[in-house]
């Protein structure tokens, strides 16, 4: 069973983190959403409330594991015993941070290799930092993110 990692601080989920779990479960046997702690953000949910969120915004995919971790990639990759780690390639500015990343790792691990996938044209432009922004400026975001995220949203910024 090949079984891939996907690492993120997902705050929040949004459908480009969807599409990109759906589209990997067309390669993988297994796709673990692997919710990082990143001391350098604040974030909007706890990483519980993040698990809940991923769980039921996947939870028509049979696929699909939530976790939590902490620490290096390598480590988590190998915790969860996963052949790959997958990331997401939204703009050119992300692939130098992700080839970066990509090498480091490889660099700690000999045996990671990184998937990189594109969003598709829908979701090119949507991340989280945007979603935050624009619900706190109370537009409409539901569209660029799952419904069960878009309800917590507006429960955790009162809207």
């Amino acid at each position: 069973m090949k079984t891939v990692l996907y690492p993120g601080s997902f705050d929040p989920f949004t459908n480009g983190h969807l599409d990109l779990v759906v589209r990997a479960g067309q390669l993988f046997d297994r796709v673990i959403v692997a919710v990082a702690v990143n001391s350098a953000k604040n974030p909007l949910f706890t990483m519980e409330e993040r698990c809940e969120l991923i769980k039921a915004s996947c939870a028509h995919l049979e696929h699909v594991e939530v976790v939590s971790f902490q620490g290096l990639l390598v480590n988590a990759m190998d915790n969860f015993q996963a052949d790959a780690i997958l990331r997401g390639l939204r703009a050119f500015s992300d692939f130098e941070y992700e080839l970066q990343m990509a090498l480091l790792n490889r660099n700690l691990k000999s045996q990671c290799e990184t998937i990189f996938m594109m969003p598709t044209l829908k979701n090119s432009f949507v991340a989280s930092s945007l979603v935050k922004e624009v619900a706190r400026l109370n537009g409409d975001f539901d569209q660029y993110v799952p419904e069960p995220v878009a309800k917590a949203v507006r429960a955790k910024l009162n809207l």
